[in-house]
């Protein structure tokens, strides 16, 4: 039987069959192809789908590596994927977004937490147990009206009357969680779709000229120059971007005050640096950020703005707003996008504008997408070239970092990624499968060959891992794909 897979073109695989086939009728064709030469390459490729720990949309690679001891130059182990099933080798996606693929997500988002975790505990990845004792917020930064839209439950979880208004638009149902009306605007001929979009594409800039204004603010209270400030305290915070249901961006950021010393990079601040002078300045500093958005007007921050201070859980046990409680609310919000919104997880290519509303976009999401791009043509709107509205459509006009944080606040993604890395290749050291990197030289070179399964090895990999909706995620490091040329002996 030929081969399903699309080889050496770069093309995405498709995940799931475009019509209803019977899953039997999948999976018989797929085993008998994987094995067409041998079990072995229906074992191998077995193998694979368990080391990708639940993976939906694998990155398939071809090439070759060869370990050489550094001291002889001795060839210790070849390994190429010609004797891979398909001639390919099954990596991790390692996407963020939980849309496209849980089980990376879920990996994402506990880096995520530990990286906020480790901020606020310290003791642990390079961070001083000290920094418990340092002034922290969680602060919630949020946009400004751009039009009324219907309102779901309050933060309490009950739910209110949306819009009870005796003139202009009003509303007067009790929407539920999941009533698709929530964030939907109540008159979408006046709602500011263009403010909403420019408002995206500042967003990330909005953020940084706070950073900059709240350390001015600081120090104009604390009767200081920027410089005697800046000399003293250090700004560490870390932040996720959320979108809410209108399909604007919003941001979570645990922001820490630390000293400045010679000896200690995360050194005490100054007595007179608390709590209350960081959450005042951060009040003061979003209501001054401004931005000067072309042919429209200003851009600001909304006047909703939530702050507050962060207690050690240890010593406070009936406070709500601990540092796990905390990093577990930011860290959840790390594998969200604008998909939530109803829009697409991808760029959206020019063929596919005028059919929107057929792929089940939202209508308001629809409104958004196209001021995007009517924003985004850069011959009637070339002052907006540099913001890539069209490139940035199917994210509603927003570029910016989802999840990002400042040099010293704690360890980064890169490190945590790396860490099992090392782990997992220790363990491969110890069973005789790998090499010590420390003694010898792996030289390889790979090409991307494709990304994701074909319907029916979609089937197997889900019957595999626990059903196609519910993928088990990694539960530890060692289910956790090995780093490529810790592979070579494992190939073989």
């Amino acid at each position: 039987m030929p081969t399903l897979l699309r080889h050496g073109n770069g093309g995405p695989m498709t995940n799931t069959a475009e019509f209803p086939v019977p899953v039997g009728d999948l999976l018989g064709p797929v085993i008998r192809d994987l094995a067409r030469r041998s079990g072995r390459d229906l074992t191998r490729w077995l193998d694979q789908v368990h080391r990708l720990g639940g993976c939906r949309e694998p990155l398939r690679l071809t090439g070759h590596s060869t370990t050489i001891d550094a001291a002889t130059g001795e060839v210790l182990a070849r390994y190429s994927t010609r004797a891979e099933p398909h001639g390919q080798l099954l990596i991790r996606c390692g996407n963020r977004r939980a849309s496209r693929c849980p089980a990376c997500a879920e990996t994402y988002r506990r880096d995520t937490f530990h990286l906020i975790r480790s901020g606020l505990l310290g003791g642990d990845k390079g961070v001083p147990e000290t920094v418990r004792t340092h002034p922290r917020v969680l602060a919630t930064f949020t946009a400004p009206s751009f039009g009324p839209v219907h309102r779901g439950p309050g933060k309490d979880g009950k739910t209110i009357v949306c819009h009870p208004r005796r003139t202009g638009p009003s509303c007067f149902t009790w929407h539920k969680n999941g009533d698709p009306n929530i964030g939907q605007p109540l008159d979408p001929e006046t709602y500011d779709y263009t403010g909403h979009v420019l408002w995206n594409a500042h967003a990330g800039d909005l953020w940084r000229r706070f950073t900059i204004y709240l350390r001015r603010h600081m120090a104009a209270a604390a009767g200081l120059t920027r410089k005697e400030f800046g000399n003293r305290i250090r700004l560490s915070f870390a932040k996720v971007a959320e979108y809410q249901a209108r399909g604007v961006v919003h941001f979570h950021a645990v922001i820490r005050l630390d000293g400045r010393t010679s000896g200690a990079p995360l050194a005490a601040p100054p007595a007179w640096a608390t709590v209350e002078l960081l959450s005042d300045a951060i009040r003061s500093a979003v209501a001054a950020v401004r931005i000067d958005a072309p042919e429209y007007g200003s851009l600001a921050w909304g006047r909703q703005v939530d702050v507050a201070p962060i207690s050690p859980g240890v010593l406070n046990h009936k406070t709500m707003l601990t540092e796990r409680a905390v990093a577990g609310y930011v860290a959840k919000y790390a594998t969200k996008s604008a998909e939530t919104s109803g829009t697409l997880d991808r760029a959206i290519k020019t063929h596919e504008m005028p059919r929107l509303h057929k792929m089940g976009i939202p209508d308001h999401t629809v409104r958004l997408i196209r001021t995007a791009w009517r924003l985004g043509c850069t011959h009637n709107r070339p002052d907006l070239a540099h913001l890539r509205l069209r490139d940035w459509a199917h994210m509603l006009g927003f570029r910016g970092h989802f999840s990002t944080r400042s040099r010293a606040y704690s360890t980064t993604l890169g490190a945590l990624r790396q860490a099992r890395v090392d782990y997992r290749q220790r363990l491969q050291i110890d069973r005789g499968r790998a090499f010590d990197p420390d003694t010898t030289l792996v030289l390889a070179h790979w090409k991307f060959a494709g990304q994701g399964y074909t319907p029916g090895e979609s089937a197997l990999a889900a019957l595999i891992n626990g059903g196609a909706d519910d993928p088990v995620p990694p539960t530890s490091t060692d289910a956790l794909p090995a780093p490529i040329d810790s592979r070579t002996e494992a190939a073989k």
